[in-house]
């Protein structure tokens, strides 16, 4: 039971709620009401969450020796010596034949992206995460895949493009968040943690944030009146302020209180930012399906 606690805790089930993206396009293809379609999706997003699981336990196996130096990554089961490395690799290789045999079985399109999103994060575990602002655009890639994802298991006919690039720039502004709040964490010793931390300074990761923000709110007020499947009387954009609200409180936790925790940490932790996201899904939701 210790090692099932401790494999569990090194699968980082709190993350999984980065996989809720692949709900996407069954709310924004207006297909939330048919059972069928949201079984799919549930099982989809399963499966996302076990591979995640398996994509953690890598990673950490990975950086075994780096994350022992970590003032918070040394708690983590396989640092602190709570999972033997060889339970890993067996829950990695079972869990991971298991997801994709199901996925295939799901949809051979969801199954192919599924394993695209794996090879990424296999990438990402030994050599992207090392590679500037590669890792970033790695970080980004794995959430436009999950909302890719989404499309097959709902059969999706109305889904914006435009929701890709609002996706991609979000997760760039996360990601750039999470560098930053690892730069300020381990201080001079960053790079000794993860290699890329030695090319960011502050200022620059604070200039790319502030692009990548204006960016964000402009494709998303772009996307509220011009995405073919949203009503045609421009009341989507009753939902703006909320999306910007979202991103600048993140931006006063990051800049006025000193937060250094991973964007998605953040929204665990943060109850204006989860009262705020919860009104946004509410107003959205309210829009697309009421018009």
């Amino acid at each position: 039971m210790k090692t099932f606690r401790a494999l569990l805790k090194t699968m980082r089930p709190k993350q999984w709620v980065k996989n809720s993206f692949i709900f996407a396009a069954l709310v924004f293809d207006k297909k939330i009401m048919i059972w069928p379609y949201v079984l799919r999706t549930l099982a989809g997003f399963a499966l996302f969450c076990l591979i995640s699981g398996v994509v953690y336990t890598m990673n950490d196996l990975a950086d075994i020796e780096k994350d022992r130096q970590h003032p918070r990554k040394r708690r983590r089961p396989l640092p602190a010596g709570e999972l033997a490395p060889g339970v890993a690799w067996v829950s990695i290789a079972v869990f991971g034949f298991s997801a994709l045999l199901l996925a295939v079985w799901l949809s051979p399109t969801f199954a192919a992206i599924l394993a695209g999103y794996l090879l990424l994060q296999v990438a990402y575990s030994f050599h992207l995460k090392n590679v500037v602002l590669l890792d970033i655009f790695a970080i980004a890639a794995g959430f436009v895949l999950r909302v890719a994802a989404g499309a097959p298991l709902v059969n999706a006919e109305n889904f914006s493009p435009w929701l890709y690039i609002c996706t991609t720039l979000l997760a760039l502004f996360l990601a750039l968040g999470k560098r930053r709040g690892e730069l300020v964490l381990l201080g001079t010793g960053a790079g000794n943690h993860r290699e890329s931390l030695y090319a960011y300074t502050l200022p620059l990761l604070d200039q790319l944030m502030s692009l990548v923000t204006s960016s964000t709110i402009l494709a998303y007020a772009l996307y509220t009146f011009s995405a073919a499947n949203l009503p045609r009387n421009g009341q989507m954009m009753l939902t703006v302020p909320f999306v910007i609200y979202g991103i600048f409180r993140y931006l006063y936790l990051v800049y006025s209180e000193g937060v250094t925790l991973a964007p998605d940490e953040v929204l665990l932790t943060d109850r204006p930012l989860q009262t705020d996201i919860f009104l946004w899904g509410v107003l959205a939701a309210g829009l697309l399906y009421l018009n």
